[in-house]
């Protein structure tokens, strides 16, 4: 298991969970970000924030802070 904040770039991840509570895990959620979604990690900026992804694919900017939430497991294959 990994953090989003943590994935490699080009990488294919399964959502397992998301961490928090309040206004930043409802604002994940409300992403469609929810535990079983595949995503691939397109690109990060330079400092790491915001992280780039593509899920149903459509891009999506994740903040750092909020990527240390999602928690992901690699999809092999």
């Amino acid at each position: 298991m990994i953090r989003l904040s943590r994935a490699k770039v080009g990488k294919t991840y399964r959502v397992v969970r998301v961490e928090g509570a309040g206004l930043v895990k409802r604002r994940i959620l409300d992403l469609g970000l929810l535990p079983g979604l595949e995503i691939k990690v397109v690109r990060k900026a330079p400092l790491g924030d915001p992280i780039e992804i593509i899920a149903k694919g459509n891009p999506i900017s994740i903040r750092k802070a909020e990527a240390e939430k999602i928690i992901l497991e690699e999809v092999k294959g």
